[in-house]
């Protein structure tokens, strides 16, 4: 199922073996949420990079799994009256790495094939970090559902941006901001992040990778 739901990062699960298939149609990427001015009297924080990541998991869709993180390079995040008003989030694509493999146990490789800076006919499978270094996640609104923080905005990968929300949760205070988004899911596909994508490509069998990519966002900023 696919879902509109940031950004970030990044972070499809994996497979080392390059997809020969004609791809199907697929559709554009639906439209940006429109997000409001910063208020003259709002407090700006900044993003704390060190305390700050996202982390991914992906898999196969017949089992197996990978996961790891990605650093937030930078950002502010506006509030006022106490409460988030907008932001922006800002991601090193070239931080990508893999967690639960070991150097010299496919990690290296994993995490190249990801980046897009191993073998050359497989720049572009994932992130391609070297044409697209940054991702974004641009705050427009924050509101309450059913007793939730719900975060919206807008994910940019790859130059491609799309609208999506995510429960949080949320601490205001004089000196920092903190929000922690438990595990929600991105439809890479909508990234145009296709390889061996099973809703893009046929006959994949065994190769094929989930669409969707579980994360966790973790986002500190201060005064």
């Amino acid at each position: 199922m696919k879902k509109n739901v940031i950004t970030l990062f990044a972070f499809a699960a994996l497979s080392l073996t390059a997809c020969k298939n004609e791809p199907k149609n697929t559709g554009d990427a639906t439209e940006i949420t429109e997000g409001t001015e910063t208020s003259k009297d709002a407090l700006t924080y900044a993003v704390a990079a060190a305390d700050s990541k996202v982390e991914w998991t992906g898999g196969k869709l017949t089992g197996g799994k990978h996961n790891g993180t990605i650093t937030i390079a930078n950002g502010e995040i506006h509030v006022k009256d106490g409460k988030i008003e907008n932001g922006k989030i800002v991601f090193d694509m070239k931080s990508i790495s893999v967690d639960d493999l070991k150097a010299g146990d496919g990690k290296e490789d994993l995490e190249a094939h990801l980046k897009g800076t191993g073998k050359e006919e497989a720049t572009d499978h994932f992130f391609n970090v070297n044409k697209y270094p940054q991702g974004t996640f641009e705050i427009t609104s924050v509101t309450e559902e059913n007793g939730k923080s719900i975060i919206a905005g807008n994910l940019t990968l790859k130059d491609i941006t799309k609208a999506i929300k995510f429960p949080a949760m949320i601490t205001t205070a004089d000196n920092e901001v903190m929000i922690h988004a438990d595990e929600f899911a991105i439809n890479r596909t909508d990234w145009k992040i296709n390889f061996n994508s099973n809703s893009v490509f046929d006959n994949l069998g065994d190769k094929a990778i989930n669409d969707e990519i579980l994360i966790k966002l973790h986002v500190k900023a201060t005064k």
